[in-house]
């Protein structure tokens, strides 16, 4: 995944600079205890992202969530981790999903992930990364979608956010973005069918 694509598909120099009044506010209150390596989602590896990419919150009772943003890294998954871990990037989602299924985490949920483009939408949103490119039907296997729709399930479980394209949406969604994943190839019908079944199992 080029550097130049990410960047733009972010846009977190911008939104990096909207949250210097919040980082500096002296009135910020003392943020939840954190522990090194903590997953949110059991299996998951922990790979952290920059503190550069992502801004601390404490999710849910700052910010609600209730969107989940579905993207296309435009490249591998070991791709997706190293932009994430460059701070000059200033981009991470919450999630990776590779194309045999494993998942890494590299930004907790509670906080902010610069992954979308739009300040309000990261601050409502968890974010989950596919290894691929959107103009490869191929890149989407059977492996990948079962194991994201398990965690869009956990998701939406733990935030009560709806099993719908409301509320699970595709960053050509995010208003504002002037970009195209998952793109054509995705199986909405597909994938929403298999959350609903994970979160119904």
């Amino acid at each position: 995944m080029a550097t130049s694509r990410r960047g733009l598909l972010i846009g977190g120099a911008v939104v990096a600079l909207g949250t210097i009044g919040y980082l500096n506010a002296p009135h910020a209150r003392p943020h939840k205890p954190r522990k090194a390596g903590a997953v949110d989602y059991a299996g998951a590896q922990w790979v952290a992202a920059s503190s550069a990419n992502w801004r601390m919150a404490d999710r849910p009772d700052d910010y609600a969530v209730d969107r989940v943003v579905i993207h296309v890294v435009q490249g591998s998954f070991d791709s997706a981790l190293k932009t994430f871990e460059d701070p000059e990037n200033e981009a991470a989602a919450h999630y990776v999903v590779r194309k045999d299924g494993h998942i890494a985490q590299t930004v907790r949920e509670m906080d902010v992930a610069f992954h979308s483009g739009n300040r309000k939408y990261n601050e409502r949103s968890v974010g989950i990364e596919h290894e691929g490119f959107v103009e490869e039907a191929s890149s989407f296997t059977a492996a990948m979608y079962a194991s994201s729709a398990r965690l869009t399930a956990a998701i939406c479980a733990r935030y009560r956010i709806s099993v719908d394209r409301t509320h699970i949406i595709g960053h050509v969604e995010v208003p504002g973005t002037d970009h195209t994943d998952p793109g054509p190839h995705w199986d909405w019908p597909r994938y929403i069918s298999l959350v609903g079944a994970a979160g119904r199992a």
